[in-house]
């Protein structure tokens, strides 16, 4: 059983090691800037669309906030 560990955590390590490719810096921090743009984008569209369903709710059922 140990050694089976052993021998897993050392073809994990070999795969990290040497096969994977890791991205650039500046890839890296595009990636970075696309998902926290996307994430912005999204967000303001909830926001958006909450503020919308609350004018219509509070017409519709006459709340005032």
């Amino acid at each position: 059983m140990f050694k089976k560990t052993v021998n897993y955590c050392k073809l994990c390590y070999n795969e990290l090691a040497h096969k994977t490719t890791w991205p650039t810096r500046s890839e890296l921090t595009h990636s970075a800037m696309v998902v926290l743009s996307a994430s912005l984008i999204i967000a303001l569209m909830v926001f958006a669309m909450d503020s919308v369903f609350r004018f219509i709710m509070g017409a519709v059922y006459q709340i005032n906030h």
